[in-house]
Formats: C-alpha cells, sequence, structure tokens
C-alpha cells in the first residue's frame, strides 16, 4: 500500500459504525477489511438463540449499507454456545476469529459445512494496558510483542510459518505514551524477510488456496 502504510482488519461493532458512517467508508477506502464484531458489544453467553440470530442478521445488514459488501469475516467477542453455528447458518462469511486457540488458522466442521477460523489473541493484544498485571509503558508492549514475532520467526524459518495476531485499539495504543511502542515494533518487524503484514480476509484467502479443507 502507498507510503508503506499497512492495511489491517477492523473489527466493526454493526450499531458503532452505522452511527460513525464516514468512517467505515474511510477505513474501506484505505484498504482495511471490516471483519464484523456483532451488532452491540455485549455477552452473548445468556442471549436467547432467536435474539441472537436477530442481531447476526442485523450486522450483516448494517456493514452491507455501509461498505457495500457483506463482511467476510466474523469475531463476536464474546460469543455464546450458539454463535458459531448461527454465522454458518446465516452463510456468506469465509472465517470467524472467536477463537484463543492457536497461532495457525484451523477448520472446523459446522453445520454440515467447512469452517475456517483464524484464532484472535487476548494476549497479544494491548487490551492488556488496562491491567495492573499488564503493560505500562509503550517500552513493555515493544519488548513482549518483538519478544512473540522474534520466536514465531524462528519457528517460521524451520518450515512453519506462523500467524501473530495483534489486537490493538484506538483508545489504548493510540496515547502519545504508548504508541512510540507500535511504532518501534512496526519498524522491527520489517527488519526481516518474508513477513506478511495482511488483513484477515487474506489469510483465509491463502488458506482456502493453499491449505483447503480436507473432504470426508
Amino acid at each position: 500500500f502507498r507510503d508503506h502504510s499497512v492495511a489491517v482488519s477492523i473489527l466493526g461493532v454493526a450499531r458503532a459504525l452505522e452511527q460513525n458512517p464516514r468512517l467505515a467508508l474511510a477505513c474501506v477506502e484505505r484498504g482495511h477489511e471490516i471483519v464484523s464484531h456483532g451488532y452491540r458489544w455485549i455477552d452473548y453467553v445468556d442471549v436467547p438463540e432467536d435474539v441472537e440470530r436477530q442481531h447476526i442478521r442485523q450486522a450483516i445488514d448494517i456493514l452491507k449499507t455501509l461498505t457495500g459488501a457483506q463482511p467476510a469475516g466474523w469475531m463476536t467477542g464474546r460469543p455464546g454456545p450458539n454463535t458459531r453455528r448461527l454465522i454458518v447458518e446465516a452463510g456468506g462469511f469465509l472465517y470467524d476469529r472467536d477463537s484463543l486457540a492457536d497461532e495457525l488458522p484451523y477448520w472446523l466442521h459446522v453445520q454440515g459445512k467447512s469452517h475456517l477460523v483464524i484464532p484472535y489473541s487476548y494476549e497479544a493484544n494491548d487490551n492488556r494496558f488496562n491491567e495492573n498485571s499488564g503493560f505500562s509503558t509503550g517500552e513493555e508492549f515493544f519488548t513482549y510483542m518483538r519478544d512473540a514475532f522474534d520466536v514465531l520467526y524462528r519457528e517460521g524459518e524451520k518450515g512453519s510459518p506462523k500467524l501473530l495476531s495483534i489486537g490493538l485499539h484506538d483508545r489504548l495504543i493510540g496515547r502519545p505514551g504508548r504508541c512510540t511502542g507500535l511504532i518501534r515494533l512496526l519498524e522491527h518487524m520489517r527488519g526481516f524477510k518474508d513477513v506478511w503484514f495482511c488483513r484477515g480476509i487474506d489469510i483465509a484467502q491463502h488458506w482456502l488456496k493453499h491449505f483447503p479443507a480436507k473432504t470426508a
């Protein structure tokens, strides 16, 4: 992308983006991917199935209106026991991110269909600035993420490339006293060859092409 910028996946809560349509459009124009982060930011553990189904439909419709296309990815963030089944039932998604399971995508069999999961991370995530046991400074963020990158890069050199998913929030890493950690991290990672900065949809398309689901 121009000026060496990085295109990212933006987890967008549909109700919030509906109130900020210019922001949604600006993100798409800059090459970013809008991943559905659900209709509202609530915990769906105890939400009735019919209500969650309706919310999924509302989220899809809102993001279609705002961006011109159905989102390829989904991440509720606080999913319930029916969430994955319901998004597969809704159709049109290449993948979901409601998993903290691994550093590689993987396939599941849901509703009689092969469904791709691209793991997220609450550990490689700037939300730890909110925790007493987390990050206090940009330097701590940089050190932790750099070490995670270096270990996964070394593993990748042995023939098994890994996924490093880093969760970022403008209200957290965007602070003047913290953003230097992210700047240093990007500079560090750009110093290595064969590093792919990409969106969830890029990973999904790569996985579909090179590691398709095995048929029974």
